[in-house]
């Protein structure tokens, strides 16, 4: 009777307001999860494992810009040209290299009867080099399916091409892929540089799996030839600095058939990520073409990260509020939902850094999750300001 009593003594309207707000906000967080995050993760479970038993496969141009890279693609290259798959091409385009490439291309070239290799002239445009050398390699590619990586990624498998071209076969225009952070030698945030990657790639991917495709990476990406001269090239991002590959994909892929594979096979890696600069500059690009995109997509992680800021401060400010007024309902219906929230985040993103890093988070996930959007905001004002000093 006397914990009764004590407990109709705190259902106050102090409490239902602190409460209620709690609880809607925990809601909207776990809905983000559970509705989008998880969404690549529901999908591979659900895929027929047995789909890639196809004939009639298409050809594939793998196309690769490089500059400067000749040990990377010594280390890549040869692991794209033995893909398992029967019809395929590799076109590296060399931009202006004054490293050993031409000759490593040329040894290459003797070896693979399917790598090609051409340049981008002198004379070129700085500005848009990277977009003009795609359109070279484009150009010079033999095949309508159109599938792209950097000299510095690797394929998971052996199976990479034959992943991208299966959706091909059923009729996708633009696929995007997962590129996995590899990181050899740890450093103090590698572990967070693993969070932020996957965050940033399951966004993308999830949304293109609810139909609302906003973006893509070259280091995992593919779409056809036919589509890239539809779309006139990339007359549609000649203005930007960048935006060869994301802002690309936000402007071609409204009303075009998407598809994903996030498959252990379709993954490329990445393994440069020495050090925390590295994978700043990795990030760089695409945080400042983000302004630039358009769709709902960015303004509604915008929301989800301000619900997550909002969740944390009104739980902990209903839980010194209870301690500090006596009102310990107050403190354990939030410090329930605080517990709650963890709980389910933690295994939704475990689930998905299982699937596509192959490592786990545990407690420093709050730590990471909270300094994300912090983290972002500070690389966006240190991008602006290197932009405004040019």
């Amino acid at each position: 009777m006397d914990i009764i009593e004590f407990v109709r003594a705190d259902l106050t309207l102090d409490f239902w307001i602190a409460s209620g707000l709690v609880l809607l906000l925990f809601v909207i967080q776990v809905l983000f999860y559970y509705i989008i995050y998880k969404k690549p993760y529901r999908y591979e479970q659900k895929r027929d494992k047995n789909e890639n038993k196809f004939d009639d496969l298409p050809s594939v141009s793998v196309v690769i810009v490089s500059k400067n890279e000749s040990e990377n693609l010594a280390n890549n290259l040869p692991l794209i040209l033995e893909q398992d798959y029967p019809n395929f091409e590799v076109v590296v385009v060399n931009m202006g290299s004054t490293d050993e490439t031409d000759i490593l291309l040329e040894g290459l070239r003797l070896k693979y009867s399917n790598l090609y290799h051409t340049f981008v002239p002198s004379e070129a445009e700085n500005v848009n080099e990277k977009k003009l050398a795609l359109t070279l390699g484009i150009k010079a590619a033999h095949n309508d399916v159109l599938l792209f990586t950097e000299a510095y990624c690797k394929p998971v498998s052996n199976k990479w091409i034959e992943e991208f071209a299966v959706e091909f076969q059923k009729g996708k225009e633009i696929v995007l892929g997962y590129n996995r952070a590899e990181i050899k030698k740890k450093f103090l945030t590698s572990q967070f540089v693993k969070y932020d990657n996957l965050i940033h790639q399951t966004k993308f991917l999830s949304m293109a799996l609810w139909g609302s495709a906003y973006m893509g990476i070259n280091r995992n990406l593919a779409y056809l030839k036919s589509v890239f001269f539809e779309e006139k090239g990339f007359s549609s991002v000649l203005i930007y600095d960048d935006g060869e590959d994301d802002l690309f994909i936000n402007k071609i892929a409204k009303g075009r058939r998407v598809g994903v594979v996030v498959s252990e096979n379709s993954m490329t890696t990445t393994d440069i990520v020495s050090k925390f600069s590295i994978w700043r500059s990795l990030k760089s690009k695409y945080l400042y073409s983000k302004k630039f995109y358009k769709g709902f997509q960015p303004s509604l992680f915008a929301f989800e990260s301000l619900s997550k800021y909002l969740f944390y401060i009104t739980s902990l400010a209903a839980i010194i509020y209870g301690v500090l007024f006596s009102n310990y309902l107050i403190v354990s219906v939030a410090s329930l939902f605080l517990l709650l929230r963890f709980v389910i985040v933690l295994v939704v993103i475990n689930k998905l850094s299982g699937m596509f890093n192959k490592t786990r988070f545990h407690i420093n996930l709050i730590f990471f999750e909270i300094f994300q959007p912090i983290n972002n905001y500070k690389f966006r004002r240190r991008i602006k300001k290197r932009k405004r000093k040019r």
